[in-house]
């Protein structure tokens, strides 16, 4: 997915970097693009990376060639919320978030009702046969359908929730 349409649009933004690039920036990290510039379909992106530690501040400046800006985008991606608060999250909440982030229908609800329509499918044919084995079967592959829809909205939002209390405990507010 493209969520830019130029490079000019990444300058001074931050994102958070969803493939390792060996010796520069691991999943989780958040890299602040500096400068960047596209020649012809490559783009050429200057960012820095900044490491948070109990007693002092490190960053490291980076510079980094993709075939296009696409590619770009699939290795960083902008996220707003992360971006703002990450001083507040671990490595390893980022990372679990991603994971969360990544899941979409046809990762996460495809797998669960193909094989719930199948086991499902065998027992209604074989089990119940003829025309209430059909109906039954139509019924149950249904509902694991909403039944698969209803746990990816359930588990997105019990990890943004839990990232939005960690960092609104800050504040004051109490999500319920």
């Amino acid at each position: 997915m493209n969520y830019l349409l130029n490079i000019d649009e990444a300058i001074d933004r931050k994102f958070l970097v969803t493939k390792a690039m060996k010796g520069q920036a691991e999943v989780g990290t958040i890299i602040h693009v500096m400068d960047a510039e596209q020649q012809g379909q490559s783009v050429i992106v200057y960012y820095r990376v900044t490491r948070y530690n109990e007693k002092f501040h490190d960053y490291q400046d980076y510079t980094a060639k993709f075939e296009n800006l696409s590619a770009f985008c699939k290795w960083a991606q902008p996220d707003n919320f992360i971006a703002r608060n990450y001083e507040c999250f671990s490595l390893r909440d980022i990372q679990h978030y991603i994971k969360v982030k990544n899941k979409n229908f046809t990762s996460f609800c495809l797998p669960i009702i193909l094989i719930a329509a199948i086991i499902i499918w065998v027992l209604a044919l074989f089990v119940l046969k003829g025309v209430v084995g059909i109906i039954v079967g139509v019924f149950l592959t249904l509902l694991a359908a909403f039944a698969a829809l209803y746990l990816l909205k359930k588990i997105k939002k019990k990890e943004k929730m839990r990232l939005y209390r960690k960092v609104s405990a800050g504040w004051g507010v109490v999500f319920e």
